[in-house]
């Protein structure tokens, strides 16, 4: 981590901070060849000199984005329950991370970078 993620992770309260911290090492894991960086306040992720993912811990919730209508529509099925604003994914932090979701939809991220 950098040290500006890693400045925004030790300001978050210990909960959040153990949901982010597999937020973030979810993105990692999809995506190895991404590189991170911090913009607009937030930690976030760039492949092919375009920007991956955001992600953003607010009081109730985890928020990974930009998530095209393609990617919500195609895991539709998947995000059933979670609350998505415009290109926002929100994971409430009353329960863990979706690690598995969140790999999935980076993944798809990543292949719509490559399509560009």
């Amino acid at each position: 981590m950098n040290a500006k993620t890693r400045a925004y992770v030790a300001a978050l309260p210990p909960v959040t901070r153990k949901e982010f911290r597999k937020l973030l090492h979810a993105v990692v894991e999809a995506a190895p060849r991404a590189e991170e960086h911090f913009s607009y306040g937030i930690p976030g992720y760039r492949l092919d000199g375009k920007t991956l993912v955001w992600c953003a811990a607010w009081k109730k919730h985890i928020s990974i984005y930009p998530m095209t209508d393609a990617i919500r529509r195609r895991f539709a099925a998947d995000l059933e329950g979670y609350k998505m604003s415009k290109g926002t994914v929100q994971f409430p932090l009353t329960e863990p991370v979706p690690v598995t979701l969140v790999k999935k939809l980076v993944k798809a991220r990543a292949a719509e970078i490559r399509k560009s």
